[in-house]
């Protein structure tokens, strides 16, 4: 077997492992979006209380996204991945004796720490395949974030499975994470000359916040993947209480959003790469406005008065459209992820670790802070689709900060090639 043959065979080796790790850290990291409703009937939470729960952990996965990115530069991705693992199997499995709200909050955020698997994984996988394969194997590996659906086929069929009960599903994703970290470590490895000096600090990292393209990415991301990370988390409730489905058919229908949003990014990479990271962010953002606002309208009934007596009409979307336009933005929000990645590298090709584990962590707390909107929302208004109401109001910022700040950079660039172009003329 020749070197380059044996390189390569390692590379798809480390790019498989981790790509499979990450989707089981992604699919505890979602593990409330089902567990946290029989949790929630259990306690008598609100819907607050029910979306800070569900948030929870993505607080703490976001937060250790820029560390873990640091370390993982130091130390090598193999062993902080590994570690990173381990670290999260105990308070799985403690979180099937919890019994109080704070128990579970506090659990939570241990929990979370598997959402920073891909600050982890990214560097790893990347630094085993040349420059023309990375962006195709980091799509590879960021499909792990379909994870989110897998957990919608699983948690469900476990609870059915025990009974109804819901603590058989930390104890089996406990065992499943251990297993997991084992394999892994199996069929990893890791090279000298991939680590390197982390020179960059979390404060020179904060830094590039002076920058206001780094503020729009943030915002970009925010409603791609924060919003991605959100509705995942909600769905299987909406489902339940929209359409009075019960949990196994409303975490399946939820899955039709989660499953396109995690399998497809490596597809936005190819049209950010063929189209442009703009154009295929624009159309993203309007794709998801039209959406938006369509499931933002409430399932109402009005009654009018006619010549021939009370006529009465009813407008809401049915289940079937409702998934159809689920599934839409699934799709759009995967390619989104992928298209605001290619603005960093782009825009930033000497800083894209710091840009990107900025804009990484700012997509993290979006997908913490909206859950818990959605539930405070819920509980003002009495009214489900005002989580959509307030994801068309994202959009809407996104589309007008796009369309006004690409168009002052524009007129920008046109001034300057009007001055050289002047200036040229004065010297000839």
């Amino acid at each position: 077997m020749t070197d380059s043959s044996a390189a390569r065979r390692e590379a798809n080796s480390v790019l498989a492992s981790s790509t499979f790790a990450f989707t089981i850290c992604f699919a505890v990291w979602m593990m409330f979006a089902v567990l946290g409703i029989p949790i929630k009937k259990q306690l008598g939470l609100n819907e607050t209380e029910f979306g800070l729960l569900a948030a929870m952990p993505v607080l703490t996965g976001s937060l250790v996204r820029v560390p873990l990115g640091i370390w993982t530069d130091r130390y090598g991705g193999r062993i902080v991945f590994f570690l990173l693992m381990l670290s999260t199997v105990i308070p799985i499995w403690l979180m099937s004796y919890a019994t109080h709200y704070w128990h579970f909050l506090l659990l939570a955020l241990f929990v979370g720490l598997a959402g920073g698997s891909f600050s982890v994984g990214t560097p790893y996988v990347a630094r085993f395949f040349p420059k023309n394969r990375q962006g195709l194997a980091m799509g590879v590996f960021g499909a792990g974030n379909s994870g989110a659906a897998l957990t919608k086929f699983v948690a469900p069929a476990l609870i059915v499975s025990a009974g109804g009960s819901w603590t058989i599903v930390p104890k089996v994703y406990s065992v499943a994470m251990l297993a997991t970290a084992v394999l892994f470590w199996i069929f990893s490895s890791s090279r000298p000359e991939h680590k390197v000096s982390a020179s960059i600090s979390f404060s020179d990292q904060m830094k590039m916040l002076k920058d206001p393209r780094v503020w729009r990415y943030c915002q970009y991301y925010s409603v791609v993947f924060g919003g991605y990370v959100a509705i995942a988390l909600w769905m299987t409730k909406y489902y339940i209480g929209e359409y009075g489905f019960d949990i196994s058919h409303a975490a399946l229908l939820a899955a039709c959003f989660s499953l396109p949003g995690g399998m497809l990014r490596a597809v936005g990479g190819w049209a950010s790469d063929k189209y442009g990271a703009y154009k295929t962010t624009w159309a993203v953002m309007w794709v998801c406005w039209v959406c938006f606002f369509i499931l933002s309208y409430p399932q109402t009934s009005l009654t009018i008065q006619t010549v021939n007596g009370p006529q009465s009409f009813h407008m809401g979307l049915s289940p079937v459209l409702f998934t159809a336009l689920m599934f839409t933005v699934g799709i759009a929000m995967a390619v989104g992820k992928a298209s605001v990645f290619k603005f960093i590298s782009d825009d930033f090709s000497q800083n894209i670790g710091a840009v990107s584990g900025i804009v990484g962590l700012a997509g993290g707390l979006g997908g913490f802070v909206l859950p818990i909107l959605f539930g405070v929302l819920l509980d003002l208004t009495g009214v489900r689709t005002s989580c959509f109401m307030l994801l068309y109001g994202t959009v809407c910022v996104s589309l007008v900060w796009m369309h006004f700040s690409f168009r002052a950079e524009s007129v920008a660039y046109g001034e300057d090639i009007l001055a050289e172009q002047k200036l040229h003329h004065q010297h000839n």
